[in-house]
């Protein structure tokens, strides 16, 4: 299915503090980022396209158009969303992450905002995000390809062309050509190639004959 990419507006990161503020040791632990779309109207979400940067776990909310009388809410389509298998290793640290509206926990239908909630519970990393943050809605449906008449109804097999009247069936003529043939080639076999000499009788000579000669 066809996808079009989504202008969008990602505001500042907000950091939610893990720890005592008072300290050294307490460290952000949450990130914030709201993303929003100021040039659309309300669209079919179809993906979300990121790189990670060191981020474990991702959560995110939607805000969608309900009604003209009723305010839009925030729904939580994605929960804990695991994107490094151990906060403490580098594994898919920075990879790239593709997130489908079929993956989310309700209807991506008539989107107004995005809040993307980022956690890294793992000391050992100094900051985490996402980076290259893409939007998609669904692209409109290809048109479907129309085909001539005599392309999509092909016609039956061709019927023979009948004879024209007055000439002789081409079947039939060639099956007397070649009986004919075959009796050509029986009287030629049955006739004798051996020449009667001039005084033979039977193969014999007959001595009154040669007498005269």
């Amino acid at each position: 299915m066809s996808r079009v990419s989504v202008p969008c507006h990602v505001k500042g990161t907000v950091a939610l503090q893990v720890g005592d503020v008072r300290t050294s040791h307490g460290r952000p632990g949450v990130l914030v980022i709201d993303v929003s779309f100021p040039s659309i109207a309300p669209f079919q979400l179809q993906e979300i396209m990121f790189k990670n940067y060191y981020t474990a776990f991702l959560s995110i909310r939607v805000r969608q158009h309900t009604s003209m009388h009723t305010p839009a809410k925030w729904v939580t389509c994605l929960r804990n969303y695991c994107l490094m298998p151990d906060p403490h290793s580098e594994e898919g640290a920075q990879e790239y992450v593709s997130l489908f509206k079929h993956q989310m926990l309700c209807d991506m239908a008539k989107v107004l905002e995005l809040r993307l909630i980022l956690r890294q519970p793992s000391p050992l990393w100094l900051s985490f995000t996402v980076e290259e943050l893409q939007i998609y809605q669904q692209g409109p449906k290809s048109p479907s390809m129309t085909f001539p008449k005599w392309l999509s109804h092909p016609v039956p097999c061709e019927q023979p062309v009948p004879l024209l009247e007055g000439l002789p069936d081409p079947s039939r003529v060639s099956s007397e050509v070649q009986q004919m043939w075959a009796l050509t080639e029986m009287i030629r076999a049955s006739h004798t190639s051996a020449r009667i000499g001039r005084f033979d009788v039977d193969g014999c000579y007959d001595l009154n004959l040669l007498s005269y000669t």
